[in-house]
């Protein structure tokens, strides 16, 4: 039996979308992703959301926005993928990592003794799809805001550290009830190819400034920045009388085009009532199987508090070190289960060894890594194809040496 890792969810209602954009003659930004715009924005309970080419786009943008440059410092995870930190440096500032936690997230503990009079934001990811503990990172933003030190406007007007979260991983979580979203000031979702919900390659900013911010403005500006600063957008420019426009800032080319739009806008029509039902179906499926496993230590489950949104199924092997876990992994691919790991800690990524960065300062993270194989987990698993799939984790973990 082949099985796939994460194929994206394509069925009749996103190939109708598809073909609509198609059919309609316009295939970049205009309509469709407009209506997406306003769907995200009301599936994570903020009034304004702005979608972008990526979230590492969206990241830079915020970031951006908020006036990070040369000489400032971003507190991120060493446990996340590449972009994460990429989206700083591209802007010229310095990622900080900090360790994770036994559930894979920032350690908010850790993070209070990297702030410097340098740090202008915190970008905690929900790895896995599971929720940060954003409470105990607000209060550790409050309790150091005296250390914040603002350089531009925008950031007098916040006067502490951002808070930016990497829900690259997490739409449809929820923490103490509120969904992903709003969770912190500003919050990117991935919809790249591999996520719960896709747009082939995309992302998307929720804005949830607190006063005195004005997200709507803040909304109008991104979506000027995205589109090189440019008054009007192409569509706007077909209109009667509309092609006249101006450059009105050095800005970028982010923006998601209508084709993509479409794909996301028939997938989260339908996010809770299937897509996410079915991921939790058969994370579930996996909680039962591996639980009478002493050696499988399971990922995070729902609580009162947080529930996930069921993007990796993370399990870790108990007493094995990473060249077995690689062993495991041959093994079990051998079987046609193709599984994956998540993530690489990016101490141990050449690019950041380049610069000083050492796995040893981070010996969490690389313990969660060196024993991690993220399973596949995705609507169309049936309950054979499951069973498969377990029966090949413990057969190969009988064999590891």
């Amino acid at each position: 039996m082949k099985i796939d890792f994460s194929p994206p969810y394509i069925d009749e209602d996103i190939r109708k979308e598809v073909l609509e954009a198609m059919d309609s003659g316009w295939i970049t930004t205009g309509p469709k992703t407009l209506a997406l715009e306003k769907l995200v924005a009301e599936y994570a309970a903020v009034d304004f959301a702005n979608c972008t080419n990526s979230a590492t786009s969206a990241l830079m943008l915020v970031l951006h926005w908020f006036g990070v440059t040369r000489g400032d410092e971003v507190i991120i995870p060493a446990y996340t993928y590449a972009a994460t930190a990429l989206a700083v440096m591209h802007l010229g500032a310095t990622p900080v990592m900090v360790d994770c936690g036994l559930d894979l997230n920032i350690d908010p503990g850790k993070i209070a003794d990297n702030i410097t009079p340098k740090t202008k934001a915190i970008i905690p990811v929900d790895i896995a799809g599971w929720p940060c503990d954003y409470m105990a990172i607000y209060k550790v933003v409050e309790k150091l805001a005296s250390k914040f030190v603002a350089t531009t406007d925008t950031q007098k007007k916040l006067n502490r550290m951002l808070v930016l979260s990497d829900a690259a991983h997490s739409i449809g979580a929820k923490y103490n009830n509120k969904p992903a979203g709003s969770l912190a000031d500003i919050t990117v979702f991935s919809f790249h190819a591999v996520k719960n919900l896709t747009t082939a390659e995309g992302g998307a900013i929720c804005l949830n400034m607190p006063v005195p911010f004005d997200n709507e403005q803040i909304h109008k500006t991104l979506k000027l920045w995205s589109l090189n600063g440019q008054t009007k957008d192409a569509y706007t420019k077909t209109l009667k009388g509309g092609w006249k426009y101006d450059i009105v800032y050095p800005g970028f080319k982010m923006n998601m085009p209508d084709i993509c739009a479409a794909i996301g806008l028939a997938q989260l029509r339908k996010y809770n009532s299937l897509l996410l039902k079915e991921r939790k179906r058969v994370f579930d499926a996996y909680i039962s199987a591996f639980s009478h496993h002493q050696w499988a230590e399971l990922p995070p489950q729902d609580t009162t508090e947080k529930t996930g949104s069921y993007h990796l199924f993370a399990l870790r092997i108990n007493g094995i070190i990473e060249s077995q876990r690689d062993q495991l992994i041959e093994h079990i691919t051998e079987t046609g289960v193709s599984v994956n790991v998540h993530f690489q800690p990016l101490p141990l990524l050449s690019v950041f060894k380049e610069r000083g960065y050492n796995i040893k300062d981070f010996p969490v993270a690389y313990d969660n890594y060196s024993r991690e194989i993220s399973l596949p987990i995705y609507p169309e698993l049936n309950q054979s194809q499951i069973e498969y799939i377990v029966k090949a984790v413990v057969n190969a973990y009988q064999l590891v040496e």
